[in-house]
């Protein structure tokens, strides 16, 4: 058995995206190379930025998969999160709304990679 999962997203600038997932997470980088970087999200979980798989990502390609953060303190928690990401300037693709599981909102990176905000379980 595995024992972590590492969810990799492709991206342009591996160092830049960096900065950009280090800010929404409020946390620094566990591993660093020039093209490929992980952030540790807690025991079996790793967030992996890897670049030089495509060239020139595109953010206006359609994207099928998220990252999803999950996060603590409901729908107060979440609508502050989503205040806070779009003073930043963050791309928000989808407003808070009610999707059956509780309320949620869809940004994405600057390379189009898309981030879901929803509820821990």
């Amino acid at each position: 058995m595995t024992a972590s999962v590492v969810s990799i997203v492709y991206v342009n600038d591996a160092p830049a995206a960096a900065r950009f997932y280090g800010d929404l997470l409020g946390m620094s980088p566990s591993f660093e190379t020039p093209g490929y970087i992980t952030f540790d999200l807690g025991p079996g979980a790793d967030l992996g930025l890897w670049s030089g798989q495509f060239e020139d990502l595109s953010p206006d390609v359609p994207r099928t998969s998220e990252v999803c953060l999950a996060i603590d303190g409901g729908p107060a928690e979440l609508n502050a999160t989503f205040e806070q990401w779009k003073s930043n300037g963050v791309t928000i693709l989808r407003e808070p709304h009610d999707a059956g599981f509780g309320l949620t909102f869809l940004a994405a990176d600057p390379d189009g990679n898309r981030i879901r905000v929803a509820p821990q379980d």
